[in-house]
């Protein structure tokens, strides 16, 4: 199970209480072997027929369809669907090896397709390669941590998120505007990476997507090894790219309380298929995922 950063090995986080997937106390322990078990009773009554597409307004901006994907030739996804619009956000949560990750891997192009499609406003770009993911798709992914060069400055990072535009010129115009808009960054420019706080390299790692223009945003383990003054902040960043960028997100998020407020949509994957697919407030009242997946 994925366990707080307060808590000890026994998965204690100093109260005598036991932390739950995400946020807030339980006062037993479950087992991974227990959550997947359970989780996998929530797929008993199946999805209704059309629910995908009604989440994403009948109007899907980024559709998956049937996908078999996986690593080498082990499947991890099994006749996996998604369905999400043109500026919505969408939570992926589950219990750890549901292939959460796995899902945004198959958007960008890091798996092996074994079946199915994935389409990006009508365009076919299963076999697409990540380089022509972003170029021509307009798909960037954001990884969980680390992923900035330390020993660069802000403002180099910035140019390395403009790796496929045609000039330098443009990436560095780009960072400018990105600058303009995040002031944070723009004292830090001159700076070199690794002295950044976690909060500021988060924000360095979603501008650096944003070198690219994407329209849509794959968004792995956003809040991970943050403290939450600096959670809260990265997903302001991502409401406002979202509400008043039209950006669509999907997203994958330990914290799973935070991912669904934050969310229109979640879905909730078992063993590499979806057991469930809601509003991002229907599940988060639903008393089944609260107790496998939001501590309560």
């Amino acid at each position: 199970m994925t366990a707080d950063s307060d808590q000890d090995e026994t998965g204690q986080d100093g109260t005598g209480k036991v932390r739950g997937y995400g946020h807030g106390g339980v006062d037993t322990v479950i087992s991974v072997e227990d959550v997947n078990r359970q989780a996998a009773a929530l797929a008993v009554s199946g999805i209704p027929e059309g629910r995908v597409a009604a989440l994403a307004g009948d109007r899907p901006f980024l559709a998956i369809d049937s996908l078999r994907a996986g690593y080498g030739k082990m499947e991890i996804l099994h006749d996996f669907n998604l369905q999400v619009g043109r500026g919505q956000s969408l939570c992926l949560i589950g219990p750890n090896g549901a292939g959460k990750s796995t899902v945004l891997h198959s958007i960008f192009g890091f798996t092996n397709i074994f079946g199915g499609s994935i389409a990006v406003d009508g365009k076919n770009v299963t076999r697409l390669s990540p380089k022509d993911k972003l170029r021509t798709a307009g798909v960037a992914y954001i990884l969980q941590d680390k992923s900035v060069f330390p020993g660069m400055t802000v403002e180099e990072n910035l140019w390395m998120g403009g790796y496929l535009m045609d000039k330098p010129a443009q990436a560095k115009q780009k960072a400018e505007e990105i600058f303009a808009k995040y002031p944070r960054l723009a004292e830090r420019r001159r700076h070199a990476a690794k002295v950044l706080s976690g909060g500021e390299r988060r924000l360095l790692e979603i501008s650096r997507a944003l070198v690219m223009d994407p329209e849509v945003l794959l968004v792995d383990e956003p809040s991970i090894g943050l403290e939450p003054r600096f959670i809260d902040m990265v997903f302001e960043i991502l409401h406002d790219l979202q509400r008043n960028e039209g950006k669509t997100i999907i997203m994958v998020e330990q914290n799973a309380k935070k991912g669904l407020e934050f969310a229109d949509i979640g879905y909730v994957l078992v063993s590499g298929e979806l057991a469930m697919a809601d509003t991002g407030d229907r599940l988060l009242e639903d008393p089944q995922v609260g107790r496998l997946f939001l501590g309560g």
